[in-house]
């Protein structure tokens, strides 16, 4: 029997656009939260397991560590400047929780304030967004799949996005990246532009030669 694989599903623009709009209302840590994972591409189980010490705001990074992965693979990766005025009004605000050194996001619920918060009740958190956005599919796991297909529409080797994903074989990217016929059409358009235009040059030469031939 043949073994089918199914496609990660990503939000479309639209969709996205309403995950936002309903994130923007939440608090600041759920918000940060939610930019880091797309950001960084990071799994539920990294996100959650961060440290203050993983955090270097003065070059927008974060340390990966190995014990939490899924391949044990320690990894350094950035997060944008946007993300990184998030995240210092965020560490502002964890100031009033507990000024400990430890794990940086932590619980303000009365029965577990101040604890580290669970991968749990984040599943639970992005499960409200998504359901108030109408966008039920979307999961902890979806914006790591849409970080390396947006990656991959900018035009990022397979190479380089399989590294900062931490993955041990592109074969598990490719599984990752989610384009649209469009997506490809495009890519296909910018990358063969040059080819297209030396054959119609060599069309309309004389004798059907090149320009340089021609020439």
């Amino acid at each position: 029997m043949p073994r089918l694989t199914k496609l990660p599903w990503i939000p479309g623009e639209q969709q996205w656009l309403g995950i936002l709009e309903v994130a923007r209302k939440e608090p600041i840590r759920n918000r940060v939260m939610l930019a880091l994972a797309y950001d960084s591409a990071l799994r539920r189980e990294e996100l959650c397991s961060l440290r203050t010490d993983d955090l270097d705001p003065a070059h927008r990074t974060l340390r990966v560590r190995a014990e939490t992965t899924k391949n044990r693979l320690e990894r350094v990766v950035p997060y944008s400047a946007s993300t990184g005025v998030l995240m210092s009004a965020y560490l502002a605000h964890r100031a009033t929780v507990s000024r400990a050194r430890g794990p940086l996001f932590l619980s303000e619920s009365r029965r577990n304030y101040g604890q580290p918060l669970s991968l749990w009740t984040w599943s639970k958190v992005v499960r409200r967004i998504a359901v108030t956005a109408g966008v039920p599919q979307f999961s902890t796991h979806t914006t790591r799949h849409l970080c390396l297909t947006d990656l991959a529409r900018m035009g990022w080797e397979l190479h380089a996005i399989a590294s900062f994903a931490a993955h041990r074989h592109t074969d598990s990217t490719l599984q990752y990246i989610h384009l649209s016929g469009r997506d490809l059409a495009d890519k296909l358009a910018r990358g063969m532009e040059h080819i297209h235009a030396w054959r119609i040059q060599a069309l309309t030469s004389p004798n059907g030669t090149s320009p340089e031939v021609a020439r």
